[in-house]
């Protein structure tokens, strides 16, 4: 059911505008949010009324409403005063916990039939079914953005995302874990890869400057159909720990530019380990310098140009050659080749993936 703090915000702002006091029971009789000392009430007159057929009824000085979901009574208003004006606020104070409660259900039925799309739980014509059910559009581009908050059990993250995308224009939230929020978002027309990165990039720089958190988005591709929505989630899912393995520095990945990575990514483990014997023998690449490997990664972002990766490190020409020829031997690759390079530079992103797969095993 709706929330007490929801139910006390409405009876609070219909009490500060009418000064009529408002208070809500269970049909148990028990309190669950008053605008005034409501203990001058007796449980059993509150359990007697929502047993009996009526729907209101003056006890005391008091009105005693009923409010219903799918007509079922589902709590006790009660409007203090006898008079018609407190029959009409507590009338109108049934209407808007009525809409709450229909509110509140439909999110929790849209948020539930989500995580079992994003899940493929469905059989297609479930999905057909419930989203007509829903009023939820079925063929619309949409987007499926993973933000991964590394705090568990924190509403924070979702709440903010919940102000930055309305669902009145589509987009949808939810979760399925404790540590990262889903973002569905539907697409404009002319909507392309430079907009859909953008909202990535909004989202981390909105949450880092607003509430102080540093998150990981990863997305995946654009599905025309509802019923495509698991797809594009599966490929966010592999994007944020493709990114984590091998691109730790980028906070945005998206499925499309995850290049060589993800390719290694769905290699079996015994053939990234024969691979690494193969290409290092008995040196283990996370005893190399780290020195050298900061500056072999330069190069490689500088496509192997001595010149400008030595100027960027700041080092002499000749020192940046010494830690190459270095490398070179201990390990028999000279990365100033691009044969070499490229086995060097796929050999050490193989080693960082079997890296994090011992990690997981612990």
């Amino acid at each position: 059911m709706i929330s007490t703090q929801i139910i006390l915000n409405c009876i609070e702002e219909l009490r500060n505008i009418t000064k009529v006091n408002l208070a809500v029971f269970g049909l148990d009789g028990l309190p669950v949010a008053s605008t005034f000392d409501s203990g001058d009430i007796a449980p059993e007159l509150l359990t007697s009324f929502a047993d009996s057929p009526a729907d209101s009824q003056v006890i005391g000085k008091d009105h005693l409403l009923k409010v219903a979901d799918e007509n079922e009574p589902a709590y006790i208003l009660v409007a203090r005063g006898s008079n018609d004006e407190a029959y009409l606020i507590g009338k109108i104070a049934v209407s808007q916990l009525q809409q709450l409660i229909i509110a509140y259900k439909e999110r929790f039925d849209r948020n539930n039939f989500f995580q079992n799309l994003l899940m493929d739980n469905m059989l297609l014509v479930d999905v057909y079914n419930r989203a007509k059910k829903l009023h939820i559009d079925v063929v619309v581009p949409r987007v499926v953005y993973i933000i991964e908050t590394r705090t568990e059990k924190d509403t924070t993250a979702m709440e903010f995302l919940r102000g930055m995308f309305s669902s009145q224009s589509g987009d949808f939230i939810t979760a399925v874990d404790e540590s990262s929020v889903i973002l569905i978002k539907s697409l404009e027309e002319g909507d392309g890869n430079e907009e859909i990165e953008q909202t990535a990039q909004t989202i981390v720089d909105m949450m880092s400057t607003e509430i102080m958190m540093n998150v990981r988005v990863a997305y995946g591709t654009v599905v025309q159909e509802l019923k495509d929505v698991s797809k594009s989630y599966k490929e966010a899912m592999m994007a944020l720990d493709v990114g984590k393995i091998f691109y730790v520095e980028k906070k945005v990945n998206s499925y499309g530019s995850l290049g060589i990575g993800r390719l290694i990514y769905q290699l079996p483990a015994n053939l990234c380990r024969i691979f690494i014997e193969e290409i290092f023998g008995d040196n283990d690449p996370g005893n190399f310098d780290e020195e050298i490997v900061t500056t072999v990664n330069k190069f490689f972002e500088n496509n192997l140009n001595v010149s400008e990766t030595s100027r960027q490190l700041f080092v002499h020409r000749n020192t940046l050659v010494y830690r190459v020829e270095k490398l070179q031997k201990s390990t028999g690759l000279d990365v100033r080749t691009f044969d070499d390079a490229l086995t060097f530079k796929i050999a050490m992103m193989v080693y960082n993936y079997m890296r994090y797969l011992n990690l997981l095993d612990k």
